[in-house]
């Protein structure tokens, strides 16, 4: 069997590290039923910090190909990734394309898929923020109705699918985000970030800023920051070339609290947020990781799509408002209990199996 794999965005190699080693291991043990993966990367995130930095930490073998798309309007950069997703899909002929989560690439390889009637299989399908204003959401909504199969990391996934009719091929694997977490907490002892940095355990607080929606118009992201700037904490924020290039035209000055990072790797960003006292985010990826290293998360967002982590009490939405994370920031405290979500850490063995013809349990 022969699938090609469409990643282009930080979040998408964190989450196709777990299932390229689930593979190779499938490989080991099974060889009489070998799966090819053919990975194509459209260069959404093509800087060494948002990119290649991954591909040596997780253990992902080099692309097969490289579209370098780079960055553009959603139309021009959408467009551009279909062309070369569909020129790579001619060539190699798979019995299955892959996508991963909300990102262009993950529209873009669901489309090229589809027009050439070849199956598609969506991880992190079924999330919903209800926001159609979020590109992110468009995209997944559209790659969920052009699947044919769907792993859900949830059952609130599963609901979404089932009220907007989609009930075949529809899978409860769990997360393959929580995979990765397990696989890098055994990594992160060799990172000596917190001694680069300067940090004590527990003695700041860790934001991440990059969202369209905080980043495109300048009021939420200044109110954002007017918080950052009132906290009698340390903050150490990792800057997203997006969010970098906004405070660039403004010419922005951090106050002395406020340490601005360049991106960081996977395994030092897990040692940063496990030794957080609070995390201050717009990723829902980062929403998942702190929910999983058992550290209290603001998120800076209206809504989310992991709607679990509010409900534990672990995870609390604030949106761009400077007053309402001011004070989440001086009263947030998450109740002791933090029930297990989004499975059990073997997702990718799941969903390689259930791609492979194998029978899944939820």
């Amino acid at each position: 069997m022969k699938i090609v794999t469409v990643i282009g965005a930080r979040p998408q190699f964190i989450k196709a590290a777990p299932l390229s080693r689930a593979i190779a291991e499938h490989n080991r043990n099974i060889p009489e039923a070998k799966i090819d993966e053919i990975l194509v990367h459209t260069g959404q995130h093509y800087d060494d910090s948002m990119s290649a930095v991954f591909f040596r930490e997780l253990e992902i073998l080099e692309p097969a190909y490289h579209l370098n798309i780079g960055s553009g309007n959603h139309g021009e950069q959408t467009g551009r990734m279909l062309a070369g997703i569909e020129i790579v899909l001619l060539d190699e002929r798979p019995d299955w394309v892959l996508v991963y989560g909300d990102t262009n690439s993950t529209l873009a390889g669901a489309l090229a898929a589809a027009k050439l009637h070849i199956p598609i299989a969506h991880v992190e399908a079924g999330l919903r923020s209800f926001n159609r204003r979020m590109p992110e959401e468009i995209n997944r909504v559209v790659a969920d109705h052009l699947s044919d199969l769907l792993f859900c990391p949830s059952e609130t996934a599963q609901e979404n699918l089932q009220a907007e009719g989609i009930t075949q091929g529809v899978e409860l694997v769990g997360d393959v985000m929580a995979d990765a977490v397990l696989f890098a907490k055994e990594k992160t002892f060799q990172s000596p970030i917190l001694k680069d940095l300067g940090l004590d355990p527990k003695g700041y607080l860790l934001a991440t800023v990059h969202r369209a929606e905080n980043t495109d118009d300048k009021g939420p992201l200044t109110n954002i920051l007017s918080a950052f700037s009132q906290i009698d904490e340390a903050i150490v924020f990792p800057v997203h070339p997006r969010t970098r290039k906004c405070l660039e035209t403004t010419c922005y000055q951090p106050p002395s609290n406020l340490k601005l990072v360049d991106p960081v790797g996977y395994f030092e960003m897990i040692a940063l947020e496990q030794s957080a006292r609070i995390i201050l985010t717009d990723s829902g990826g980062v929403q998942k990781e702190a929910y999983w290293l058992e550290v209290p998360c603001i998120t800076l967002r209206n809504e989310t799509e992991w709607v679990e982590t509010v409900d534990s009490g672990w995870n609390v939405l604030t949106g761009p408002d400077s007053q309402k994370i001011l004070q989440a920031v001086e009263t947030f405290r998450p109740p002791t209990e933090r029930p297990p979500l989004y499975g059990d850490g073997k997702a990718a063995k799941a969903i390689v199996d259930r791609l492979n013809g194998m029978p899944h349990r939820s």
